[in-house]
């Protein structure tokens, strides 16, 4: 009798990280995501005064980090999903309102540029731990 699959991330969930090509794939459909928002975002009007101003905001999340790094991953994680902006740019598309669906780009290619660069979610064991691979600090 074989045991049940445990869908509970373990504490080293970490080293199950994407590796190889397809790590290569990740990063890069991640920067395609990332150049077709900015393209949206200059084709909706955008300025680059307001693309400047809202492109950093996701990263005020690492502020849960203070608090240990599970609250941390929990906060990072919130603030980069593709799920909040996403439903941003739909309220921002439904109600008309283009500044909503701006931001929301800006969101989305930051998220995008995150992940082409190695940024993945965090795992709650460290800031390091991510679904993209391990962080690895350059001296």
């Amino acid at each position: 009798m074989s045991r049940p699959v445990s869908t509970r991330l373990s504490p080293d969930a970490a080293s199950h990280a994407s590796a190889g090509g397809v790590l290569v794939l990740l990063r890069l459909e991640n920067l395609a995501l990332a150049v077709a928002a900015v393209l949206t975002f200059r084709a909706t009007g955008g300025t680059w005064g307001l693309f400047a101003a809202v492109f950093l905001l996701p990263d005020l999340s690492m502020v849960g980090y203070l608090a240990g790094p599970a609250t941390g991953a929990h906060g990072y994680n919130l603030a980069h999903t593709y799920i909040a902006p996403s439903l941003l740019a739909a309220l921002g598309w439904a109600a008309g309102n283009i500044v909503w669906l701006q931001i929301a780009l800006i969101w989305g290619a930051h998220i995008g540029v995150d992940r082409a660069l190695g940024f993945g979610l965090k795992y709650t064991t460290s800031f390091a731990a991510t679904h993209l691979g391990q962080l690895k600090r350059h001296s």
